[in-house]
């Protein structure tokens, strides 16, 4: 399982590891963690820049359980109701769970896994080559490399390590 973390308001380092420790301290083990990577805030580059991560996690937690916990996080953190795409103390998505292709629906929200926009985003699967080398997704069979090979030039540049 793979959750992405990210900030782009206030200590952004700092929001991060506190996410980290609030899954430990509810039984979520962090088995690997990427590097920080910092990226442009899209769509509007006016916006804080984000730092964002992948961790691979280990829990017992099914999918309802995993997103009510992230979410209840985003908002010990301070995160509040904002407007799509707006900056945010913390954001933590649900990025794979066990290899599966699954939807669940948690208060009116729809969670998919895998998250259905990672494939576009950079700043999701750069970290997780990080801590994944053969991640495979689960719907469209391609591996992390493959789908890597399809940013531009300029999208890979978008990127940085910390």
């Amino acid at each position: 399982m793979y959750l992405a973390i990210g900030s782009n308001l206030g200590s952004k380092v700092i929001n991060i590891e506190k996410a980290k420790l609030l899954l430990l301290t509810n039984n979520i083990k962090i088995i690997k963690c990427s590097n920080y990577y910092e990226t442009y805030s899209w769509p509007n580059k006016n916006f804080p820049k984000y730092l964002n991560i992948v961790v691979k996690i280990k829990t017992k937690l099914n999918l309802h359980n995993l997103f009510t916990l992230v979410k209840s996080i985003e908002k010990k953190l301070g995160r509040k109701k904002m407007r799509v795409n707006y900056p945010r103390i913390c954001d933590i998505d649900i990025i794979d769970y066990n290899e599966k292709s699954l939807s669940s629906n948690v208060y009116n929200h729809k969670v998919t896994v895998p998250h259905p926009r990672m494939k576009t985003r950079n700043f999701v699967l750069i970290p997780l080559l990080d801590v994944c080398k053969n991640w495979v997704h689960p719907e469209s069979r391609e591996n992390i490399s493959e789908l890597i090979s399809k940013f531009n030039f300029t999208d890979l540049r978008s990127i940085k390590v910390l």
